[in-house]
C-alpha cells in the first residue's frame, strides 16, 4: 500500500468525524463541508512531509484545527434568532434578513457508527452549537477535543501547539464560560427530549391543512417560532395566531417530509407551492422543541441549500 492510497483511505474513514468537528467549530454545515475539502487538499499537499513525530490522526487534526482557527479569526459569532433579540413587539410579515454567515445552521445526521464515540448526540444539539460559538476559537477547539472527542491533554497540546498546562487552563476557562452563559436557546432546548411522534403528526396535519386554530393550540403558552435568516421571531399564542394568519398566502398548500438532523433529532422539511410550476419546492426545515406535551419552540431554518445536504428531493408533486 503506497502513501497516497493510505492517505485517501484514512481521510475517507475520518470524514464524518472531521465534518462533525468542523461543524461544531464553525456553526455551519456549508462551512464545515468547505473546510473538510480544504483539509483534504492540505493533507494531500503535505503528505510527503509527514515525519511521524505524532500519529496520522493528530497530524490531520492539527491541519483541521489550524484551518478552523484561521476561518474564525475574522468571523463574527454565529447565533440563533432567539439569542439575538427580544421577540417581535408587533406582528408584520418578516422582510429584513441577515446574511447566512450570521446564523447557526442545522446539520445532517452524520451517521450512527456504534464504534464511533466521537459523534455524541447531545453535543450536536443546536443549543450546544450556539453555546460553543460564545467561546474564543482556541478555547472552543480545546473543549471540543476534550469534552466531545475525549482526547488527552497531551494529545490536544500536540494538535494545537500548546503545552498541556495551557490546554488545562483553556479547558477550565471554557467550561466556566459554558456553565455561566445564559442563552435563551439553551433554556428553550432543555425542557424535554425529542418531540413525540403524535405531536409531530398533529403539527404536520394542522400545518398542511393550515388550520390556524388547531396549529396554535399545539403550542405552549410561552411557545415561539423563529425563522433564520429573518432576525424577527414570535412568542405567545396570540402573536403566533396573528403571524400564521398573516403568512397564510405563503404557506397554504405546503407538505412535509420527515428528516433527521444534528445527531438523529427528528425534523420536518417543508415544501411549498411553486409559483412557476404545479409542483412543490423546498422552503424550510422545522425543528420542534417541546414542554409539557406542547410545542415550546419551532425553529424554521429557511435555507433551500440544506435540502440537498440532507438528501431531500428537489421537488414534490402535488
Amino acid at each position: 500500500m503506497n502513501g497516497t492510497t493510505l492517505d485517501l483511505q484514512l481521510l475517507e474513514k475520518m470524514k464524518p468525524e472531521l465534518t462533525a468537528f468542523c461543524y461544531r467549530m464553525l456553526g455551519s454545515i456549508d462551512d464545515a463541508d468547505d473546510a473538510v475539502q480544504e483539509i483534504y487538499i492540505r493533507v494531500w499537499q503535505s503528505w510527503s512531509s509527514f515525519r511521524q513525530e505524532s500519529s496520522h490522526k493528530t497530524w490531520i487534526y492539527r491541519i483541521a484545527s489550524n484551518l478552523c482557527l484561521d476561518k474564525l479569526r475574522q468571523a463574527k459569532r454565529r447565533v440563533l434568532p432567539v439569542d439575538l433579540s427580544d421577540p417581535a413587539g408587533s406582528i408584520n410579515e418578516p422582510r429584513e434578513t441577515l446574511p447566512d454567515s450570521s446564523w447557526i445552521w442545522l446539520a445532517p445526521d452524520f451517521g450512527e457508527n456504534p464504534e464511533d464515540a466521537l459523534i455524541r448526540k447531545d453535543t450536536l444539539q443546536l443549543c450546544f452549537i450556539a453555546l460553543l460559538q460564545t467561546l474564543p476559537p482556541r478555547q472552543r477547539a480545546v473543549l471540543i477535543l476534550k469534552d466531545v472527542f475525549d482526547w488527552s491533554s497531551k494529545q490536544i497540546a500536540e494538535t494545537l501547539g500548546m503545552s498541556p498546562a495551557a490546554v488545562n487552563s483553556a479547558l477550565q476557562r471554557a467550561r466556566e464560560t459554558m456553565d455561566r452563559t445564559r442563552l435563551r436557546s439553551d433554556e428553550l432546548s432543555r425542557m424535554e427530549g425529542e418531540p413525540d411522534r403524535e405531536l409531530l403528526s398533529r403539527y404536520v396535519e394542522a400545518f398542511e391543512q393550515f388550520d390556524v386554530d388547531r396549529l396554535v393550540a399545539l403550542f405552549h403558552e410561552e411557545g415561539c417560532m423563529s425563522m433564520p435568516p429573518f432576525p424577527m421571531w414570535v412568542r405567545g399564542k396570540e402573536d403566533l395566531s396573528k403571524f400564521f394568519t398573516l403568512t397564510r398566502w405563503h404557506c397554504e398548500g405546503s407538505r412535509f417530509l420527515p428528516v433527521k438532523i444534528n445527531g438523529g433529532y427528528p425534523a420536518l422539511a417543508q415544501y411549498m407551492p411553486s409559483k412557476e410550476s404545479s409542483g412543490l419546492v423546498p422552503w424550510g426545515i422545522h425543528v420542534l422543541e417541546t414542554k409539557e406535551d406542547h410545542i415550546l419552540h419551532v425553529q424554521n431554518f429557511i435555507n433551500t441549500r440544506l435540502f440537498s445536504r440532507l438528501g431531500l428531493p428537489e421537488r414534490l408533486d402535488r
